[in-house]
């Protein structure tokens, strides 16, 4: 029975996800400056993204920031870029 089969997996990928991390302020503020440093020094940068299943790590230069939508572009070393949410990075070195 497919529909069976897809409601267990379905549950056991729930049974899988995680919470996000709270950070405190000195970590924020540590993550805050090592974006502001790639951003105005072009410094490339490895930003670890919370994903509820498997954690998302994305290296590049910080090229925009964008503080209405409080999400930065970072770009990669071939040319691709993606926008991501500031809170929903955990960790940036």
């Amino acid at each position: 029975m497919p529909e069976h089969r897809e409601a267990w997996l379905a549950q056991q990928e729930e049974m899988l996800e995680k919470e996000k991390p709270m950070l405190d302020e000195q970590e924020l503020q540590l993550i805050y400056g090592l974006l502001n440093d790639s951003f105005h020094q072009r410094i490339r940068i490895r930003v670890t993204v919370f994903d509820p299943i498997e954690d998302k790590v994305y290296e590049g230069i910080v090229s925009v920031v964008n503080t209405f939508l409080k999400e930065i572009k970072l770009v990669f070393e071939d040319g691709d870029w993606k926008y991501i949410k500031l809170d929903t990075i955990i960790s940036v070195t």
